[in-house]
C-alpha cells in the first residue's frame, strides 16, 4: 500500500444531490421517490418504529419493575472519610463532590458515624446520624442541616391545609 494513494477518491465535504432540477437530470419531476404514496409526499415519513398498523413491539413486550419518578436518591458519607479535609473548613455537598469521595448522583446526603474525626469542621448535609452529630461536635465542629429539595408530586392548593384566620372581636 502506498500511502501517497490512501485518501484518493474521499471526500469530506461532499455536497448533496440535487433533486428535482429537471427531466434531464434523472432525479427531477418525483426526484427519486417513485409515483404517489406515502413516501412521496414531503413532510411526516413515518418514525423509526412506526410499523404500520400492527401493534408496536414495544407494546408487544411485557412490562417489568416499577419506576418511581417520586424516588429519593440517598448516599451516604462516613464522618472517617471527612478527616481527609483541613481543620477548619466549611464541608457542603459540592465540595464533597468536587473531592471524589462519592461518585453516585443524589437527591439527599447523609452522614454516617463510622470512624473517628480529629479536626474541627463545619459540615452542611441533608442528614446526621446520632453518632455522626456526636463525633463532629466531639472534635469542636457544627453540623448543619440543609433542606433537601422536593422531588414529590406537586401538591394542589385544595389539598393544602387551610391557614387559621384571625377571629373576628367585637
Amino acid at each position: 500500500m502506498d500511502l501517497s494513494t490512501v485518501h484518493v477518491g474521499v471526500h469530506k465535504h461532499r455536497k448533496g444531490k440535487r433533486l428535482g432540477r429537471g427531466p434531464g437530470s434523472k432525479t427531477g419531476r418525483t426526484a427519486g421517490r417513485g409515483n404517489k404514496g406515502q413516501y412521496a409526499r414531503s413532510g411526516d415519513n413515518p418514525g423509526l418504529l412506526h410499523e404500520g398498523g400492527t401493534m408496536p413491539l414495544f407494546m408487544r413486550l411485557p412490562k417489568r419493575g416499577f419506576n418511581n419518578k417520586f424516588r429519593v436518591e440517598n448516599d451516604v458519607i462516613n464522618v472517617g472519610a471527612l478527616d481527609a479535609f483541613d481543620a477548619g473548613s466549611v464541608i457542603t455537598p459540592k465540595v464533597i463532590d468536587k473531592s471524589g469521595l462519592h461518585k453516585l448522583r443524589y437527591d439527599v446526603l447523609k452522614i454516617l458515624g463510622e470512624g473517628e474525626l480529629t479536626k474541627k469542621l463545619e459540615v452542611h448535609a441533608h442528614k446526621f446520624t446520632a453518632t455522626a452529630k456526636e463525633k463532629i461536635e466531639k472534635a469542636g465542629g457544627t453540623c448543619i442541616v440543609i433542606a433537601a429539595k422536593h422531588v414529590g408530586p406537586k401538591v394542589k392548593n385544595k389539598m393544602r391545609p387551610r391557614r387559621q384566620r384571625p377571629e373576628k372581636t367585637g
